[in-house]
């Protein structure tokens, strides 16, 4: 089955973003709105991975990041963790040829080395199958914190003067973006918030020093393809000034 759907009548513009950021919050409390288990919640979500990524596409935006589970998602439940990080294994496992036939590459942000050996190897072998796509890069952050990314930056930088590999002069803003996880990649145009909560709950933090922010009440289970188009449709109409004058 396919990720792509017929576009119907949607108006592409040259102003809709090209990396779009999302935060994908308000499962669990779909979940509990509704007197179900917060892994249902994450389930249910999937769902709607799939439509943004589907919906992506069609409005030919290039890069895609969500946000899946964060560095302090680890205070959560032992329970719902492992629920969590099972359901990762087996949705890389359910999709990987639909995203290879979709032309979808996958990249993993994010520290992989409290991950299960199981879960990093299917990623890597997800990375790996999908390198050679061009459609999409769809950035998933699993294990991702803003701060710790920009500590591993600084770290990366350190070793490089103390082994006389770089000098301390050549150490500038892209230096730094050069040693983040997202090297190689323009930052986000837009960030996309579900869940109504309204702090960027330390997501890309040196990356989007200039994006524009776009919070919405719907808890993500519920996002649909009208709330995508709407956020693009108010992002269309924004005038980026990236601090300075028109």
């Amino acid at each position: 089955m396919s990720f792509i759907n017929s576009p119907g009548n949607i108006q592409k513009s040259k102003l809709f973003p090209k990396h779009l950021a999302v935060i994908m919050d308000g499962n669990r409390r779909w979940a509990k709105s509704r007197n179900l288990a917060s892994f249902m919640g994450h389930k249910e979500g999937v769902k709607t991975i799939k439509m943004i990524i589907a919906e992506s596409i069609k409005a030919e935006i290039k890069i895609l990041t969500l946000y899946a589970f964060s560095t302090e998602n680890w205070k959560r439940s032992q329970k719902e963790i492992t629920s969590l990080m099972n359901l990762f294994q087996e949705v890389i496992k359910k999709e990987k040829r639909n995203l290879i036939e979709n032309q979808i590459r996958v990249k993993f942000i994010g520290y992989r080395e409290t991950l299960s050996k199981s879960l990093k190897i299917a990623m890597n072998n997800l990375e790996k199958a999908t390198e050679k796509n061009s459609r999409l890069i769809l950035n998933i952050a699993i294990n991702y914190g803003g701060r710790a990314e920009i500590f591993h930056s600084m770290q990366a930088i350190y070793f490089k003067l103390r082994n006389n590999n770089l000098e301390f002069s050549e150490i500038d803003e892209k230096t730094i973006s050069q040693h983040l996880f997202t090297a190689g990649i323009p930052d986000p145009d837009l960030l996309i918030r579900t869940g109504g909560e309204k702090r960027i709950s330390n997501f890309l933090l040196w990356q989007i020093a200039y994006t524009e922010l776009w919070f919405t009440k719907v808890y993500w289970p519920e996002f649909s393809e009208k709330d995508f188009w709407k956020a693009l449709n108010d992002y269309e109409k924004r005038v980026r000034k990236f601090g300075g004058e028109i």
